[in-house]
């Protein structure tokens, strides 16, 4: 049974015209250590009230790489969706819909109702955007305008393109900041529309933007994502971009290795918006990691969880939770998009790389039985540029795993990964999240007033590759284990408990 809304009768909730208010009993373990080496583990309870402000906002949404094949999709998935546009493929009538996005596809258990399981909307837990409702614009490298950059991405049928002509052939991205130095070579021919100057001049740029936009608009808050071209890593280094103000100094001074993706963050912070990476370069320095922080803006990354990886993020953790020893984990995916052309450059596809291969390290940790000191599977990742696919994205993994007695399982997973249509949704569950969070505050036992979550979003890491968290905040990669975190800390901030999935009740 599925119900589109609900609201919880209990003492410790309360609901205002202007906000929810929850007091919470947050159950967990502690683990410490004797003198003599024995472990102990107490169980422990902290009491927390969380306050949501119920208002939702006018949101605009600034996408770094609107051009893109990302970009324009997500923009023909919302105007499609707005005004119900439907189109004929040789398979019949297509209806416009969200389906891929965790806020507006996928529904949470409520509890059971005469026999019958009852489950909700993911969005009917708090308040939160209607995509539909969002205001779009952004930055692009490419003057092309959104119809036919459109075209040029090849993703959506033609006929729901020729539909969508007239809404999107006199929008025209913002230009954006280019530095060939930092994604590939074969970029340069869509390079035509750029923000001139230095560093410092193109960040201040991007600022006004921002505040243009806003302005333009009437939009009562922005968030920008990053879902532009893939850049090499950035070098890290003492009095560069090791703290805040070396970051703004280096900046300031023009240094080369600071990065158009750190400049479009740093932007950001400096305007007190939420920003996003949706790659899997290294954007958030420590210097701007300490920036945000003293701040208090939210940021997020790295890459999108889209296909191949989150399908290795599942298996994987299936398999070391079943006591199998996975030793040889060897990923290939050929594309022909744009991503594909710039990832066939040596420095971006180390980025790409790095970003897909750590996805299992939390995993292979959490079981020592299997894995000895220092031991780690044998893991490859090959991306190869292949333009006759396009979007359609070919994805290849062979897991082999040690099994009882000596033996041997090897499962072999063929994955068609139509691209930007797997990473949309998630780019709109991102900054519907991130805005969601910005109204999200909280105080725990001892703490005398609310405030604000942590800067660093660890709470939006079921949808990135690379989870960006506070530091000394473990990295958790299995997947059911990012999207629990999630869900149950938006029933917490509306007084319901964890869904334990134990049913006592019908034992």
């Amino acid at each position: 049974m599925l119900v589109d809304a609900f609201k919880v009768a209990s003492p410790n909730v309360t609901y205002t015209d202007d906000e929810i208010r929850s007091v919470y009993q947050y159950d967990s373990t502690k683990v410490s250590r004797t003198q003599d080496g024995e472990f102990v583990v107490q169980p422990t309870r902290t009491t927390y009230e969380f306050a949501v402000e119920r208002r939702v906002p006018k949101l605009g949404v600034m996408l770094v790489g609107l051009g893109g094949n990302n970009g324009t999709t997500v923009a023909a998935g919302i105007l499609a969706n707005k005004h119900g546009i439907t189109w004929m493929t040789k398979d019949g009538l297509r209806k416009p819909n969200y389906w891929g996005s965790l806020t507006q596809a996928a529904t949470v258990r409520l509890g059971n109702f005469e026999g019958e399981e009852v489950h909700a909307p993911f969005k009917a837990l708090l308040p939160m955007v209607e995509p539909n409702d969002i205001v779009l614009g952004g930055w692009d490298i490419s003057g092309m305008n959104m119809a036919e950059a459109m075209e040029r991405a090849a993703v959506l049928d033609f006929e729901l393109q020729k539909q969508l002509v007239p809404y999107l052939k006199d929008v025209v991205p913002l230009p954006g900041i280019y530095d060939p130095a930092f994604i590939a070579a074969n970029q340069e021919a869509r390079a035509d529309s750029l923000i001139k100057g230095s560093r410092q001049q193109q960040m201040d740029t991007v600022r006004r933007h921002i505040r243009e936009f806003k302005a333009a608009n009437g939009v009562d808050s922005v968030v920008v994502l990053w879902t532009a071209n893939t850049e090499r890593y950035s070098q890290l280094a003492e009095g560069l971009n090791d703290t805040a103000d070396n970051l703004l100094a280096s900046i300031k001074r023009d240094e080369a290795e600071i990065a158009p993706s750190t400049l479009y963050a740093t932007a950001c912070v400096l305007e007190g918006v939420p920003f996003v990476n949706g790659s899997p370069q290294n954007t958030f320095v420590p210097g701007l990691l300490e920036l945000a922080t003293a701040r208090g803006v939210l940021i997020a990354g790295d890459d999108f969880k889209s296909g191949q990886t989150k399908m290795k993020s599942v298996l994987v953790d299936f398999l070391v939770g079943a006591g199998l020893k996975p030793t040889a984990i060897v990923s290939y995916n050929h594309l022909g998009n744009n991503d594909g052309m710039n990832l066939s450059a040596p420095a971006t596809f180390r980025s790409k790389e790095i970003s897909k291969s750590n996805v299992v390290d939390d995993m292979v940790a959490s079981n020592s039985l299997l894995y000895g000191p220092g031991e780690h599977p044998d893991h490859v990742v090959v991306i190869k540029y292949v333009p006759y696919v396009g979007d359609s994205k070919r994805a290849m993994d062979e897991y082999t795993s040690e099994i009882f007695m000596g033996g041997r399982n090897t499962i072999v997973m063929h994955n068609t990964c139509e691209d930007s249509l797997l990473a949309a949704p998630i780019i709109l569950d991102l900054v519907l999240l991130a805005e969601l969070l910005t109204r999200v505050r909280l105080r725990r036992d001892g703490e005398e007033s609310l405030h604000e979550l942590h800067p660093v979003a660890a709470l939006l890491s079921y949808l990135t590759k690379a989870p960006l968290v506070p530091q000394g905040v473990p990295v958790v990669n299995a997947l059911s284990k990012q999207r629990a975190m999630l869900e149950n800390f938006f029933r917490a901030c509306v007084g319901l408990p964890p869904d334990s999935n134990m049913m006592l009740e019908f034992k």
